[in-house]
């Protein structure tokens, strides 16, 4: 790559870092001793980064028509803690991965391996790189600079950490082999009426105004309201519609506020607005499992022609960043329900054991404070000198334990009895049925 086109994609590139979480200086190179490879090892990595960010902006551009852009969007429901530029280039090479590794990851974290020959996918990660730099000593109390006595600044050496990316390459799952995975825990609702119930519960925790469920106007199954800063969802509907239009509503709350829209500039379409809040619905559903198959996403070329880049990754982020916290504080709170459920199962089982458990409970801590008694007292008395008394005493011992044994003899032997008199008292009752 020629220097003139890293000077015409520079500005992406940070813009890259920037979704990346990682602020970037304007000038990077400004101090790069210590980077631990040289200036051309640097340069090709640029144009890497470069080559992939020219990628991005094309590919953005091509996704927004019917088919494209929901199979995109089934990219973001699978990682959705991954960056709007990182999944549009996990889409791009791969649009049928559903969980990926580096290649030493797979080994050591998962005992899995790459299969020979397999095409990995190319996408950015941070790399950042630590300097050694002077830097000027402050007063804490006057937070003005501390001088030498000849009037030079004092200063000291500190580390300071210097942001940067690279180019890296993950491999889907199946492109690997080796042992299974653990199950990633995401249940089909829509089989599962009672994790529904749970995710309707959760989605009522997190939605940033109150939803109640009643009459709605029309064929709507459920509206926002700025005004009232409330929602309401139709009665009577599927678990599933309920989920999905609950998404839908709470995305309209979030993002669409007309005063919070007017105090940060923003300026949004009746499409757009639609555009995002269903996006959003689709994402965290499909993640979820539940059926997504009535989605039809037929305007979405139209609703972005004429729009330019920025506009368009604005709000394919605003839909990334609100899908992949709604699924995030959706899968905590149910996970935090799952197991308050199992606790308070485990309490009751304690405070209201079984007859039968609570039986054999009793038997075996009489057995065991027996087994204690007897192995104290035979210690106790291993301990004392051989006496008249203690001679006495072990001659009880024997004579309570041939006691015991025929008072429990003659316990079996009245069972016995009870045993054979209750047997023939239902013989009599079954021969006098018969007659």
């Amino acid at each position: 790559m020629s220097e003139e086109y890293m000077k015409i994609n520079g500005e992406n590139i940070w813009k890259a870092m920037e979704a990346e979480g990682i602020p970037m200086e304007q000038n990077p190179d400004k101090d790069t001793k210590n980077i631990p490879y040289n200036s051309e090892e640097r340069m090709s990595m640029k144009e890497r980064v470069s080559e992939l960010i020219g990628k991005l902006e094309d590919g953005l551009k091509e996704i927004f028509d019917s088919d494209k852009y929901k199979n995109y969007l089934n990219t973001m429901a699978k990682f959705h803690n991954y960056s709007l530029n990182n999944s549009l280039l996990i889409h791009q090479q791969k649009p049928d991965a559903t969980l990926v590794a580096g290649f030493n990851s797979w080994a050591n974290n998962f005992e899995r391996h790459v299969k020979k020959g397999e095409k990995g996918i190319k996408i950015i990660a941070p790399a950042p790189y630590t300097i050694k730099k002077e830097q000027q000593l402050i007063d804490l109390k006057t937070q003005q600079p501390i001088f030498n006595a000849d009037g030079t600044p004092k200063t000291t050496e500190v580390e300071v950490k210097i942001p940067a990316f690279k180019v890296t390459t993950v491999f889907d799952v199946s492109q690997t082999y080796g042992k299974e995975l653990p199950t990633l825990g995401v249940n089909e609702l829509s089989q599962n009426v009672d994790r529904a119930k749970d995710f309707i519960e959760s989605l009522k925790k997190i939605s940033p105004v109150p939803i109640e469920f009643g009459e709605t106007k029309g064929e709507s199954k459920g509206f926002y309201s700025p005004t009232d800063q409330s929602i309401t969802i139709k009665e009577g509907m599927s678990d599933a519609q309920t989920i999905k239009t609950m998404v839908h509503e709470i995305s309209h709350a979030k993002l669409h506020n007309p005063e919070q829209m007017k105090e940060e500039g923003q300026q949004k379409s009746h499409g757009t607005i639609e555009m995002e809040a269903e996006s959003v619905a689709y994402i965290v559903c499909q993640h979820f499992g539940i059926d997504t198959s009535d989605y039809s996403f037929g305007y979405i070329a139209g609703w972005s022609e004429g729009k330019g880049p920025e506009e368009l990754r604005d709000s394919m982020q605003t839909i990334r960043d609100t899908a992949g916290e709604m699924i995030n504080r959706v899968a905590g709170s149910m996970r935090a329900m799952e197991h308050a459920r199992e606790n308070a199962l485990d309490e009751n089982q304690i405070a209201n054991p079984d007859p039968v458990s609570k039986g054999e409970l009793s038997v075996a801590e009489s057995k065991e404070d027996k087994a204690s008694d007897t192995k104290s007292s035979e210690k106790a008395d291993a301990d004392r000198p051989a006496t008249k008394e203690t001679v006495k005493k072990d001659a009880s011992k024997e004579e309570r334990k041939s006691l015991k044994a025929k008072l429990s003899e003659k316990k079996k032997e009245v069972a016995k009895e009870k045993k054979d008199m209750t047997l023939t008292k239902e013989q009599n009752k079954v021969k006098g049925g018969a007659r």
